[in-house]
């Protein structure tokens, strides 16, 4: 698999992934070729690059959760994006922002099982929308485990959906530095706050909206500058934005520098509980698949492994299956509290090395998660709708 930029593109490239246009639609199937036309298309959406198929790569393993997982984060991005810019611009909020709170609540606010989080690659121009997407999908998922009250978790999803508004207003300049000086960070800070009481005079009504963005956007500013004590009280809506925003800002695609991995997150929002809660990053836990069956990891002895029991226990440390000697390892005994895993093992476009096959043939009982169905020709048949 390649990431080939937009102006690189040529005919008879296969997608990796699929693409829909701001209302759904599915335009361009994975496997579809790219036409001369379809290459026009996409340099219509502003897509910075596409996810290609090497000449003889087969079609990497997808589920229908997955396909629809990404296709709501297409449609609600481009929403989500209209509504910001009126909020910042008109300062009044528009019609949509309550359906996307409601759709996303819907969705992802009352599920009995984990999902498999996938991220998308950002360019700066979409990083604010598409982080507060994710954001408010991970905090509507921890916010159901914790059990909050509607009216708790509705805030908390607005409060996601709206914290990195003033970031919108930040001068070009600074906005597109890759690592911002910490005169440019306090510039940065200061349109963040802007952003928070333009939230407050907008949601006049539900002051909590507000309150949330400030209050994690301060607790992570001090614990950022080594200046966070830990017996600041930290609200519920605070603590769970905290750790959503964190988890996704370290796991996000980018451009400019590879994401971090599930487990290196997770370890890192462990390492540091005094900021991010212990419950709370457990509510996060049962809500994404991190370590689950199937997937291949690496080592701290540098050997290649496939993980064949998750531990809901110990997130960490899992029952392995090892490459080298083909030896099965609980990490959750004693012999091997010196062994850990140190990194998932991803493919280009940031989704698991999974190899479920292998499992069943050596006799591991693993849940079954048919592949989604490849619609053949889409690539030419959406073409002639590319506009729709």
């Amino acid at each position: 698999m390649l990431f080939v930029k937009t102006g690189d593109l040529k005919k008879g490239m296969r997608l990796a992934r699929p693409i829909y246009n701001k209302d759904g639609v599915l335009l361009y199937e994975r496997n579809s070729k790219l036409t001369a036309q379809g290459i026009q298309s996409i340099e219509a959406f502003k897509l910075i690059g596409l996810f290609i198929l090497e000449p003889a790569e087969p079609v990497p393993p997808m589920t229908q959760e997955d396909i629809l997982f990404e296709r709501f984060q297409t449609m609600t991005v481009f929403s989500l994006r209209e509504e910001l810019l009126k909020i910042r611009d008109d300062k009044k909020k528009g019609a949509k922002l309550q359906v996307i709170v409601n759709n996303i609540l819907r969705r992802y606010g009352n599920l009995d099982k984990k999902i498999n989080f996938i991220q998308n690659l950002r360019s700066k121009e979409d990083y604010i929308y598409k982080h507060a997407l994710n954001v408010g999908i991970l905090s509507a998922m921890i916010a159901n485990i914790l059990n909050l009250k509607m009216e708790e978790r509705m805030n908390i999803i607005y409060a996601a959906l709206l914290h990195d508004i003033g970031k919108l207003s930040v001068p070009k300049a600074i906005a597109d530095k890759d690592e911002p000086n910490e005169e440019e960070l306090q510039v940065i800070n200061t349109y963040v706050e802007a952003g928070h009481e333009l939230i407050g005079n907008v949601f006049i009504d539900s002051p909590g909206i507000k309150r949330a963005c400030a209050q994690m956007h301060r607790i992570w500013d001090s614990f950022r500058k080594g200046e966070f004590d830990p017996k600041t009280k930290m609200p519920i809506g605070a603590r769970v934005l905290l750790v959503a925003d964190t988890y996704d800002t370290m796991t996000a695609m980018r451009l400019e520098h590879s994401p971090e991995s599930e487990v290196t997150a997770i370890k890192y929002l462990m390492k540091n509980s005094d900021v991010f809660h212990p419950d709370i990053v457990d509510a996060l836990i049962q809500s994404v698949n991190i370590l689950a069956p199937g997937v291949s990891v690496e080592l701290s002895t540098g050997e290649k492994a496939i993980v064949i029991q998750n531990n809901d226990l110990d997130i960490l440390r899992p029952m392995v299956l090892g490459f080298r000697n083909n030896n099965v390892m609980d990490l959750s005994n004693r012999e091997y509290k010196d062994l850990e895993i140190t990194d998932i093992m991803k493919t280009m476009d940031n989704r698991h090395v999974m190899d479920t096959e292998l499992l069943r043939e050596s006799g591991f009982p693993v849940p079954v998660q048919e592949d989604a169905k490849l619609q053949a020709g889409i690539g030419e048949q959406a073409d002639g709708n590319a506009e729709g």
